[in-house]
């Protein structure tokens, strides 16, 4: 068990206070939008850090330095204090990213990099995004979901029903960024920031982020571009970077110039544009290849597609459905018999799930009943809770049902388990009950 914060964690009134150093922070971001704030560092108090340290997860894997949460937990407050001097006085060294693949898409050999900074180190970038976020949660747009409080995918989905079903459908430019985290520019990232944030701490911490470094198989490498991939404050700076490049400049500069309504939402790097006229979203499309080239950025013109989802063209099955989140968007017949936009597991989101799932059940096929129950269900219960929205049903249900197929495989291949029946399976499920498919967010549709 973790220590408690001396005076501080666990402590009402010093959250409170932390609390009311952003609001206020808050306040003058939002009443000054064009202000660029100079003094912000001294924000950052003991109990700012201890802060921090509350909203670090604990449970994560450690960075290369191998020191774990509950380790650094052993003299918690001399470390909290020691790192807080050290990132005011310039001392601090951003340790280099420890960089591991996590699988992506369905293909056994595609993987997606992603970094795990130190312990210490998510704690210190922690405490620069409480302070950064105060800032940047007064600019950024409406459209915006991805790591930002309070919001979620599944608002965003929302927003594109009720966009999609106001319009009729409308046209949807559904765009694909090529390796976005690896090739925003380090030098237009530093002048984004500079335009709300001139703190020679803060910016100083920013930029040392900037060129930590990745260590992988025990070499160490400087990247040009990018953000690695797993820390908290690259999460910010990554909005930061396409709020600047996509949302600011589709609101100030091109919705005013369209002929009919737009609604641009995104979530990270994912994102679309819903239109109601094809001329705005023709001339849109063509714009963006060149205003992504002005900052390296590309876009996947494989993966970028403008669909006609007009409800006056259900019938004609070409370019009936998007993909978006996870979900495939199409239109169906609601209860009271009328047109509406519905969504379900995309295929692809589906056999990866399906995939992963059969593997995991190889892997762990000696383990014992109760305790690949146990993992079976926590996934499930996971998948649920993202997947399991109004009219995604049978999405649901084929997930449940191939798991238990994938189960059943792989426990007949156990030794001690050969000619394994379905009925002596059904005996088994029967004590080892898997959780069944639910909705856990209800539309109305």
């Amino acid at each position: 068990m973790e220590p408690v914060l001396r005076n501080t964690t666990g402590d009402a009134s010093k959250s409170q206070d932390v609390y009311t150093k952003q609001q206020r922070i808050a306040l003058h971001a939002r009443q000054s939008p064009q202000m660029s704030f100079t003094s912000l560092a001294y924000y950052m108090d003991y109990a700012w850090m201890a802060e921090a340290y509350n909203r670090t997860r604990k449970d994560g894997a450690s960075g290369i330095d191998n020191v774990t949460a509950e380790e650094y937990s052993v003299n918690l407050e001399e470390n909290l204090k020691d790192l807080l001097d050290r990132a005011k006085s310039g001392r601090y060294r951003a340790p280099a990213v420890k960089r591991v693949y996590i699988p992506k898409g369905t293909s056994p050999t595609e993987k997606r990099p992603i970094g795990i900074p130190t312990f210490e180190d998510k704690i210190l970038q922690r405490a620069v995004v409480m302070v950064l976020e105060s800032i940047y949660e007064q600019d950024f747009i409406d459209g915006s979901y991805g790591f930002r409080p309070k919001r979620s995918a599944h608002k965003a989905l929302q927003s594109i029903w009720k966009e999609i079903m106001r319009v009729g459908g409308g046209w949807v430019l559904e765009v694909d960024i090529s390796k976005y985290f690896d090739t925003l520019k380090h030098k237009e990232l530093r002048a984004f920031v500079k335009q709300r944030v001139c703190d020679g701490v803060l910016t100083k911490l920013v930029d040392k982020w900037l060129k930590a470094g990745v260590m992988e198989s025990g070499n160490i490498r400087y990247p040009e571009d990018g953000t690695p991939q797993g820390g908290v404050i690259s999460l910010l700076l990554s909005n930061i970077y396409l709020h600047e490049v996509l949302d600011k400049w589709f609101v100030q500069e091109i919705e005013p110039r369209l002929q009919g309504t737009a609604k641009l939402i995104r979530y990270a790097d994912d994102f679309v544009i819903l239109f109601a006229n094809e001329r705005d979203a023709l001339r849109v499309r063509d714009v963006l290849t060149k205003r992504f080239g002005r900052y390296g950025l590309s876009i996947n013109n494989d993966k970028t597609r403008l669909i006609d989802f007009r409800i006056s063209r259900i019938g004609n099955v070409e370019n009936e459905k998007f993909d978006f989140l996870g979900f495939t968007h199409y239109w169906g017949k609601s209860r009271k018999d009328r047109w509406v936009l519905k969504r379900k597991t995309s295929s692809k989101r589906l056999t990866r799930i399906i995939k992963a799932t059969s593997q995991w059940c190889k892997n762990n096929r000696h383990d014992t009943l109760e305790s690949q129950k146990k993992t079976l269900s926590r996934k499930l219960n996971g998948h649920y809770a993202y997947f399991g929205i109004t009219g995604n049903s049978f999405g649901l249900r084929t997930t449940y049902e191939e798991t238990k197929r994938a189960w059943f495989k792989w426990l007949n291949r156990r030794s001690r388990q050969k000619d394994l029946t379905w009925k002596r399976f059904n005996l088994i499920l029967e004590r080892y009950q898997l959780p069944k498919p639910r909705i856990v967010h209800s539309y109305v549709t």
